[in-house]
C-alpha cells in the first residue's frame, strides 16, 4: 500500500503529466547521435536548474578512463561532448540512490526506410515515435522528472539522489565509468534502459569480432587459379551461424526462458573486393557475440576462435590459410545482481502498489551501463518504459502509458529506498 507521500507523489506526476510529455518530446527532437551530444545536455541542464538540483558537467578525460580496466577504445574524441550529473541532496540518514542512463542515440538511416520524421517526436494512436523514444531518452525523462515531482510534491528525500545523463553508451562504457571515476557512488542504482516496465537484475554482455579471411587473387583470363575470398568468407559466415545453435543448445539462465535474445551471435558486417572483375583475395566479417551473465567473456573469446579454427582446418584451403579473428570496438561483459536484492523489492513493491498488477522479473536481453555500476560495487538493476523490440529500430516509438506509468513507479520507489520527511 502506498503511503501518503508516495500519493502525494503519484498524483503530481498525474497533475504535470503534460510538461513531462513535452519534456520528452524536447529530447527527441535533438539529434543527439553518438558524437553529438552537447545539445540534448543542455536541455537537461536548464531543467536542472529551473528545479533546483547541483549540476556537474564536463567532458571525460581519456588518459584518466585509460587506467580503468574498463576502459574501452573507441577512437573517438570527447570533446565538447560533456557527461552530466544532476545532484539532489538528501537531508541525511537515508540510502543514496544512482539513476542512469545515456543521451546518445544511433544513426536514423536509411531515412527513407522511416515513414515519420525520426527528430519529429510525434505522438500517435498513444505512442510517441523518433529515434531514442525507447533507447533510452523515455527513461531519460522518466528519471529526471521522477526526480521533479517528488519536489513538486514538496516531498523533502533523506538518502541522495545522483542523476547520470552520460555519453557514448553505443559505443562503450566510458560515460558511466567517468561518473564513476569521478567519484559518484551510491547504495543502490537504477538504470532506466527499455525494459517494458519489467523489472531486470541481470543484463547480458556483446563483444564486437572481426575475422579476416584470405583468399588468392589471380587473373580474369585464369579465374580457375584464384581462391575467392568470397566464398571462404561465406564458409566461414556460415560457421558464425552454427556456433550460435551450438551455443542455443547448452547455455542456461533462470531470467532467460528463451536466451535466443541473449545469446544472439551472428554476422553484421561482411565486406570483400574492390573491383567488378577481380577476384577479392581478402574478406573481413564482423560481428556480435551475446554472452549471458554466468559467462566469462574471456572464456567464451577463447572458444570462439577455438570454433573457427576447427572449421578451417576442415576446408583444404583455410587449414592453411587460417582466418584471424579479433575482438575489437564495442565490449560490454555481462553482469547481475541477485533477484532478491533490496532495490528489486523496493521496485516490486512499488510497481504493484501503482499499477496493481504483478511486475515480471526477468533478465535484460543487450548490454548495458548497469555492468560498470555494478562492478564498482552499486548493486544496480534495470527498469524503463522503453520497448526493448524497438531499440535501433525503424519507426522507433514508447508508449506514452508506460512512459508516465514508469515515472509513478521510479518516483515512488525513490521515496522508498531514499527514506522522506
Amino acid at each position: 500500500m502506498m503511503s501518503s507521500v508516495q500519493k502525494k507523489v503519484v498524483e503530481a506526476v498525474d497533475k504535470h503529466r503534460d510538461s513531462a510529455i513535452d519534456f520528452l518530446r524536447s529530447l527527441l527532437k535533438v539529434p543527439s547521435v553518438t558524437g553529438k551530444e552537447k545539445e540534448v545536455q543542455g536541455i537537461i541542464v536548464a531543467k536542472y536548474n529551473e528545479i533546483g538540483l547541483k549540476v556537474d558537467m564536463w567532458d571525460l578525460d581519456p588518459d584518466q578512463l585509460a587506467k580503468a580496466p574498463e576502459y574501452v577504445e573507441t577512437g573517438h574524441s570527447y570533446r565538447g561532448r560533456p557527461n552530466l550529473v544532476g545532484l539532489l541532496k538528501g537531508m541525511g540518514g537515508g540510502r543514496s540512490l544512482v539513476l542512469n542512463g545515456h543521451v546518445d542515440v544511433i544513426p536514423p538511416e536509411p531515412r527513407e526506410a522511416w515513414d515519420i520524421d525520426p527528430w519529429g517526436a510525434e505522438i500517435r494512436e498513444g505512442k510517441i515515435f523518433g529515434r531514442g523514444a525507447s533507447d533510452m531518452k523515455s527513461g531519460i525523462a522518466t528519471m529526471v522528472m521522477a526526480v521533479e515531482n517528488i519536489i513538486k510534491a514538496g516531498v523533502k528525500l533523506k538518502g541522495d539522489v545522483i542523476i547520470e545523463t552520460v555519453i557514448d553508451e553505443e559505443y562503450s562504457s566510458n560515460g558511466t565509468l567517468g561518473c564513476i571515476l569521478r567519484g559518484y557512488k551510491g547504495d543502490a542504482g537504477i538504470s532506466c534502459e527499455a525494459s517494458d516496465l519489467e523489472i531486470q537484475p541481470s543484463a547480458t554482455g556483446s563483444m564486437w569480432f572481426e575475422i579476416t579471411v584470405q583468399g588468392r587473387s589471380a587473373s580474369m583470363s585464369r579465374i580457375w587459379e584464384a581462391v575467392s575470398a568470397v566464398d571462404k568468407g561465406y564458409r566461414i559466415a556460415q560457421a558464425v551461424k552454427e556456433y550460435q545453435e551450438i551455443r542455443l543448445s547448452e547455455k542456461t539462465h533462470p531470467l532467460y526462458k528463451d536466451p535466443r535474445a541473449a545469446l544472439a551471435c551472428f554476422v553484421g558486417m561482411f565486406n570483400a573486393g574492390t573491383y567488378p572483375s577481380s577476384s577479392p583475395d581478402v574478406c573481413v566479417i564482423k560481428g556480435r557475440i551475446g554472452l549471458l551473465p554466468s559467462e566469462n567473456p574471456l572464456r567464451v573469446q577463447q572458444n570462439f576462435i577455438d570454433y573457427i579454427r576447427k572449421v578451417s582446418d576442415s576446408d583444404p584451403w583455410l587449414k592453411d590459410h587460417q582466418p584471424e579473428v579479433y575482438f575489437k570496438g564495442y565490449r560490454g561483459e555481462p553482469a547481475e545482481i541477485p533477484v532478491e536484492h533490496p532495490i528489486n523489492n523496493t521496485l516490486k513493491r512499488c510497481f504493484k502498489d501503482v499499477t496493481g498488477k504483478e511486475p515480471v522479473v526477468k533478465g535484460h536481453e543487450g548490454a548495458t551501463d548497469a555492468r560498470v555500476l555494478i562492478k564498482y560495487g552499486i548493486p544496480t538493476t534495470i527498469f524503463g518504459p522503453g520497448t526493448i523490440t524497438q531499440m535501433h529500430a525503424t519507426n522507433e516509438w514508447v508508449k506514452v502509458d508506460n512512459f508516465v506509468d514508469a515515472m509513478k513507479v521510479l518516483a515512488t520507489a525513490i521515496t522508498d529506498w531514499c527514506g522522506c520527511r
